[in-house]
Parts: structure tokens; C-alpha cells; sequence
């Protein structure tokens, strides 16, 4: 059976659909560990991508947010202490600007942006009277590593393109029961309504088309991309983090034009101080009232296909040289 202390890449997932496509991109997968940790309450997949040792596990069903998050991750830890890199990889919402023109399926990786470490809480903060919410603390950026890897791989996506989609039909080909729920969806449910345009409440079943109309003046007009344009595409920059699940078009515009925002999710900010990682999130939705679970499939393995190619960037040997996170995050204390 294998041996916790061989795993060096920890990915940690939110929801099962995430968690699924994780283990799609898998080249091996492992039997289970010999032992964890007796308070371990975490799942685990265990495989190797290419010559790296991966650990991947789950938030448990009906669990959400920071704290569970963080929960996972430190039982991880706990339980595969020789972990070195981390990665958090899922689904969350877009916020398409006139500056960034974010699609669903694109991928969006926190990238550190005027003085934040890729991941911004925007729900920790203070209220001034008569004064808007500001927001505090500080979040760790990603692993130089990782950081670095992330700009090797735009590189070469900038030069040749990437095969992110050849590398999903490939995974959905070994594994054709997932094509239904992971495969792209029709194009023309990518739709992006005007911020004015509200989902009527209560009502969550309803098509957008059926209830919101599918009105040109509804929507925001969106070109299709060009062939010499890479479908999905990645964008890099701040992905915000909260408690909360955003579903409100204001705010997603409010905060992608203050702070340069492209997605939104509900886990990362309970990481990135404790299990410093990489966030890497498939778009599913635009953050607003019309959201759907239609292209979360899809964009959890456009992410997942993304990690995938970033981890057979690295080296081994580089990632055995970093310290483990659980070095890291004790810091100081430990040495002492």
C-alpha cells in the first residue's frame, strides 16, 4: 500500500463535480494509503500525474466556505506530511469586463495584482460610518514555484496555443459515462445578461431563456472568438474569496471595476495563509442571478486539465527541494 510520506502535490477540491474531474486527469490512481492521521475525517484519491505523487481530497457533501476549506487542508497535511505544493482547483464565477472578456469554460489563476497575493477576502473588513466597507488583512500569494511555472506555461500558450480541449475529450474518451455531464455544452447557453436584468426570485428551475427572455437587449453582445484565439481562454489576476455566494451582477461589476476581480468562490481565502497554494477555477457562471449548474462539468475539467499541464511543467527534483507546507505554515515556532 502506499506510503503518505511519497505524496509531494496536495489538490484540494470543494464540491464532488470538481473532485470527479480531479480524478479524470489522474494518469494512475493509487490504492489507499496505508495509514492517516486517527482524527483525519478527509476522503482521498491517490495517483500520479506524470512523476508527481498527488493527493486529492474533497470538502465533505453540504459543507462550504473558508473554514471548511481550511479544515481539509490541515488534515491533509496532517495525514501526508511530505507535501509541498498545494493546489486548490474547481469551479467559480466570472466577472467579464470590457477589459477582461471572460467566457464560461475559461480558466482563471490567481496571480498576485497591486500589492494582493491572488486571492482577495472581500468580506473581511470594516464598515466607517458614512464611509463604504473597507476591506483588511492580507492573504500569502502562491509558491514562487508555482508562480514561476505559470508564467513558463503562458509562454508557451502564448507562442503555440494550448490543447486543454484535446486533453478533456481524451480523459472523457477513457471515461465515456462522464460525457454528458462534463463535456462542453452548446455555445449558445453561454449567455451574459445585462446587469439591470434580474432572474425572478424563488424561481431557480426556470431556463434564463424561458423566464429572462433571450432578447438582444437583454444581453450583452459578445463576438465569437477568432480560430487564433485560444477557446477556453486563461486569464490571470485576482480571484476574490468570501463566505458568501454571489449571485448579484452589482457587486460582481462594483468589485471587478475597484479591484480588478475576475472570479469569484467561497473557499480559497481559508488556504492561502494555512496550505499555501495555487487557486485554479473553470468558469461556470457570471456571478449573477441567472446562474445555472449547466457548464459546471465542463469547467471543473478545463481546470482540472489546466493543473494538470502546469504540474508537468515542474520538475520533481524542484518540488523536493521546497520545504513542506507544514514547515512553512508552523514557520519560526517549529525551529524554535
Amino acid at each position: 500500500m502506499p506510503n503518505p510520506n511519497d505524496y509531494t502535490v496536495g489538490w484540494v477540491c470543494a464540491i464532488r463535480t470538481e473532485y470527479v474531474a480531479a480524478r479524470a486527469f489522474l494518469d494512475e490512481k493509487h490504492d489507499p494509503a496505508e495509514s492517516v492521521s486517527l482524527n483525519d475525517n478527509n476522503v482521498y484519491t491517490l495517483g500520479n500525474i506524470g512523476k508527481h505523487n498527488v493527493v486529492i481530497s474533497v470538502l465533505p457533501d453540504g459543507e462550504y466556505g473558508i473554514a471548511a476549506a481550511a479544515s481539509v487542508a490541515r488534515d491533509m497535511l496532517n495525514s501526508f506530511p511530505n507535501v509541498r505544493i498545494g493546489l486548490m482547483v474547481g469551479i467559480g464565477g466570472g466577472a467579464p469586463s470590457r477589459k477582461h472578456n471572460i467566457r464560461l469554460g475559461d480558466i482563471v489563476v490567481s496571480t498576485p495584482r497591486d500589492g494582493k497575493g491572488g486571492v482577495f477576502q472581500y468580506d473581511l473588513g470594516k464598515t466607517i460610518q458614512d464611509q463604504r466597507f473597507h476591506t483588511t488583512g492580507f492573504l500569502n500569494q502562491p509558491p514562487i514555484l508555482l508562480r514561476a511555472a505559470v508564467t513558463d506555461l503562458a509562454a508557451q500558450y502564448e507562442e503555440e496555443g494550448h490543447q486543454l480541449e484535446d486533453a478533456i475529450n481524451t480523459a472523457l474518451g477513457r471515461i465515456p459515462r462522464l460525457r454528458k455531464k462534463y463535456k462542453r455544452p452548446d455555445q449558445n447557453t453561454d449567455r451574459l445578461y445585462q446587469s439591470g436584468v434580474v432572474h425572478p426570485l424563488g424561481d431557480d428551475e426556470s431556463a434564463c431563456a424561458v423566464v429572462c427572455g433571450d432578447s438582444p437587449s437583454n444581453l450583452i453582445s459578445r463576438s465569437e472568438r477568432k480560430e487564433d484565439e485560444d477557446n477556453p481562454a486563461i486569464h490571470y489576476g485576482l480571484i476574490a474569496s468570501a463566505n458568501q455566494l454571489i449571485k448579484d451582477a452589482l457587486i460582481r461589476d462594483r468589485l471587478a471595476k475597484e479591484k480588478d476581480v475576475l472570479c469569484f468562490e467561497m473557499e480559497a481565502a481559508g488556504l492561502m495563509n494555512h496550505f499555501p497554494c495555487l487557486v485554479i477555477r473553470g468558469i461556470c457562471d457570471y456571478s449573477d442571478s441567472h446562474k445555472n449548474k449547466e457548464w459546471q462539468g465542463y469547467a471543473a475539467m478545463t481546470a482540472a486539465a489546466y493543473a494538470k499541464d502546469l504540474l508537468c511543467r515542474i520538475p520533481p527534483s524542484k518540488v523536493e527541494a521546497e520545504k513542506t507546507i507544514s514547515d512553512i505554515v508552523s514557520g519560526p515556532s517549529k525551529a524554535g
